[in-house]
């Protein structure tokens, strides 16, 4: 008789959790997983996936402006919220279905239900009421929108404002919309609302939006943002929010009130440990509530992992999933692996976009590179027609020494599809050589990284 009712226990059923139970058991694991919503996680049900369907029906409105120099014209156009909604709500019930149907057919038992530990091998079933045992358990709860300003500090009001999470499910378009935050939720949110016909003001505590990116790119996005009449407060914050007959008042530290239809709080994300009892499992969490793990996933309890947004590593849906391939490896298939998060592209899905890998300027001089610096500004072709002031902005940062290019940074349409194969070469060790040795494809976007060939400046720390 088995000692413990499952080999492995998974605690949350978004992408980094569902990923390992299939894989677990497919490699002959007892697997059972715990999700007390819905399948899918923050990526598929509140996250990646209904974002990007957002960011695309907020662009139309901007192809249709750019099409009229075409020679098109399609007269007066109208847009429907509730149509987007019920629309996006099909497509996510579907994805939903889809990740239970997978995890099912691999034979993982899934509960409906909130899992809490009992001890370091029990865990408490809530609404079941009853407990079950795993010789190895899985902690992949992610993490949740935050309403407090730093560690303690709850703005008064706060309760009157929503988060990303629920701006999915609004009943209606607000027709002004105050955003809070400078980090990439905020400003995608900022351009979705803006782009659906919205008047958005973003509040931000910092200098300039987007901290840790590379300067230039931030530069250029609140250059765009302000082009576009998208109003930005820098060195702003909320100090209290009021309900003034149908409307809000946000107050700031810098004086002023702000009247609008909805506030959208951006402001942070939280694990979510809260509630699970790690404690009785000898789990240790960091200061913000994450979850403590060495380089192969593990816990202060060597038979607990966790992957994903619930600890302090990269945040992003493909790193969580390729984290719990590693735990599989390491704690199913005697293949001792550890997640590598060199190299790993990301997006800031703004309009236009945002894409990057590798190191920022700033970052590469941190870490002792002498640089060259290769940068284009340029008019893509498809708005020389449009007529709208759009940029683009592509640059390559490369170490003086090596010729390696140690990161590349794009501010334009379509970044996000350029930057995955440009994380390929730097992965394979590119040199700017490389880069300059490869033939350009005419006429795109892309080929101004291989046709850069005069260095703008260098830099020394």
């Amino acid at each position: 008789m088995a000692r413990f009712d499952y080999d492995l226990f998974v605690i949350g059923g978004g992408s980094g959790g569902v990923r390992a139970a299939r894989m677990a058991a497919q490699a002959g694991a007892r697997v059972a997983l715990a999700e007390e919503w819905r399948m899918g996680g923050t990526c598929v049900i509140r996250g990646c996936i209904p974002k990007k369907l957002f960011v695309y029906a907020s662009q139309f409105r901007e192809n249709i402006l750019d099409s009229k120099g075409y020679g098109w014209d399609f007269g007066d156009c109208t847009f429907d919220w509730p149509t987007l909604i019920a629309n996006k709500d099909r497509e996510i019930a579907r994805l939903e279905w889809l990740y239970t149907a997978n995890v099912e057919k691999a034979g993982v038992t899934i509960f409906q239900d909130r899992a809490v530990f009992d001890d370091e091998h029990t865990l408490l079933l809530l609404n079941e009421g009853r407990k079950v045992t795993a010789e190895k358990i899985l902690i992949a709860t992610g993490n949740r929108p935050t309403r407090e300003m730093g560690t303690s500090h709850v703005i008064p009001g706060g309760d009157l404002c929503i988060t990303s999470d629920e701006a999915f499910h609004l009943e209606r378009l607000p027709r002004r919309v105050l955003i809070a935050g400078g980090g990439y939720i905020a400003l995608e949110f900022a351009h979705i609302f803006h782009g659906l016909g919205s008047d958005v003001s973003l509040v931000y505590r910092g200098e300039k939006p987007l901290r840790g990116f590379d300067n230039c790119l931030r530069d250029a996005l609140l250059e765009s943002m302000q082009s576009r009449g998208i109003e930005v407060l820098l060195g702003c914050e909320f100090t209290k929010v009021e309900k003034r007959g149908v409307s809000l008042h946000a107050e700031t530290n810098k004086g002023a009130v702000i009247e609008c239809d909805q506030i959208m709080l951006a402001i942070g994300r939280q694990p979510n440990t809260m509630a699970l009892h790690v404690e009785k499992a000898g789990v240790e969490l960091g200061k913000r509530g994450e979850v403590r793990v060495d380089e192969y996933s593990r816990t202060t309890n060597p038979h607990i992992h966790a992957v994903g947004d619930v600890t302090d590593r990269v945040q992003l849906t493909p790193v969580a999933i390729h984290e719990a391939m590693c735990f599989v490896e390491t704690a199913f298939k005697d293949n001792p692996t550890r997640p590598d998060h060199v190299h790993v592209a990301s997006a800031v899905f703004t309009t236009p976009e945002i894409a990057t890998v590798g190191l920022s300027e700033e970052m590469a001089l941190l870490k002792g590179h002498s640089i060259d610096v290769f940068k284009s500004s340029f008019r893509p072709l498809l708005h020389t027609l449009g007529g709208r002031p759009v940029r683009t902005l592509m640059k390559l940062v490369v170490d003086a020494k090596t010729d390696k290019v140690l990161g590349c940074h794009i501010f334009g349409d379509h970044a996000s599809e350029i930057i995955q194969i440009v994380a390929v070469t730097l992965r394979m060790g590119a040199t700017k050589k490389d880069f300059d040795r490869t033939i350009a494809l005419h006429p795109t976007a892309a080929e101004e990284l291989v046709t850069m060939r005069t260095k703008s400046y260098s830099r020394s720390p």
